[in-house]
């Protein structure tokens, strides 16, 4: 193991003669094993690890005796999760529970693509302490381009309670969820979710994925598509999306679970097909208070781009029927 941070400018190294005939990449492996070779690759890539003084690729061969200079980068993910100050539209707050109305495009947790801008970030600037609970808080998600009630938990204590709450499906979750196809009465969809087979970014309806339960009524009907709630006994990545979509029923705005373009009257298709998030917003949350036991509720009415939608698909509707 080499004694450095890394803050360190640089490494350096002279390849040893047993590695001539290698690969650079192999070769930095050998000298640097706490790091895995596809981080190496990536150092490589962006020149931070340089050979002679020459950014070369990872396959060039090396012989012995060249100077090896490294400049180790970490990766955001293994970096501390920096406050920012992003405003929050907050429904709740006390000493144990924060309730959030989370906006459109608004990612919950950094990741890939996301390492800035989250709401984990806006939560550490908005209660510093979170820093000492796992993931600040935050115990349940919400897509990016799905709005609405999302709970965090201020202490340890409140986070074991309502990921317990999560686990025994005792926390009430509902959403408003507007659908292709016509649907004429509620039902339930009871299939398990795993990672797609072969795209790996998607979810699916899969033989030995997590039990999932999804129930759905008819708000309100139009031409081409419906108004749904959707209540979750489960909280599976994508549910409500991946089990509509796998009855015939995908959301709209959804091009991840769209399959092929749904039947639609010629006034209301360019109306949907243009919608561009998937139409779906969390609007109800109900829970038991971790810490006095309380039943409590939250409502979230439905944003301005579905209420929008909606106006619009009413009007081309009466139009239609005219």
């Amino acid at each position: 193991m080499h004694d450095y941070n890394l803050n360190t400018p640089a490494l350096h190294f002279v390849v040893p003669d047993d590695c001539a005939g290698m690969r650079f990449d192999q070769a930095l492996t050998r000298l640097l094993p706490e790091y895995s070779r596809s981080r190496l690759q990536e150092w490589i890539a962006a020149g931070q690890a340089t050979l002679d003084g020459t950014i070369v690729a990872a396959k060039h061969k090396v012989w012995g005796g060249e100077a090896i200079a490294v400049s180790p980068q970490s990766h955001p993910a293994e970096q501390p999760y920096a406050a920012e100050d992003i405003a929050l539209d907050i429904v709740y707050e006390d000493d144990a529970l924060l309730v959030i109305n989370k906006p459109v495009g608004l990612v919950v947790h950094p990741g890939s693509g996301n390492w800035e801008g989250t709401l984990l970030n806006a939560l550490l600037h908005h209660a510093p302490q979170l820093e000492g609970v796992p993931r600040a808080g935050i115990v349940h998600r919400l897509d990016k381009d799905t709005s609405g009630l999302l709970v965090v938990a201020k202490t340890l204590t409140a986070q074991t309670a309502l990921v317990r709450q999560l686990q025994a499906r005792t926390v009430k979750r509902e959403y408003l969820a507007l659908a292709w196809g016509e649907l004429r009465h509620g039902g339930y969809v009871d299939e398990p979710i795993g990672r797609h087979p072969t795209q790996r970014v998607k979810m699916a309806v899969v033989e030995g994925g997590k039990p999932a339960v999804t129930h759905y009524q008819v708000e309100e009907k139009f031409p081409g598509c419906t108004l749904l709630r959707c209540r979750l006994e489960t909280g599976r990545t994508h549910q409500i999306r991946v089990h509509l979509s796998s009855i015939g029923h995908p959301l709209v705005g959804d091009s991840v679970y769209m399959k092929g373009p749904p039947k639609c009257p010629a006034a209301l298709r360019e109306l949907l097909h243009g919608f561009p998030r998937q139409a779906l917003h969390a609007t109800r949350l109900a829970l038991e208070h971790p810490v006095t036991g309380e039943t409590m509720e939250w409502h979230a009415p439905l944003p301005e781009d579905m209420l929008q939608l909606l106006r619009q698909i009413r009007e081309a509707s009466r139009h239609e029927s005219a």
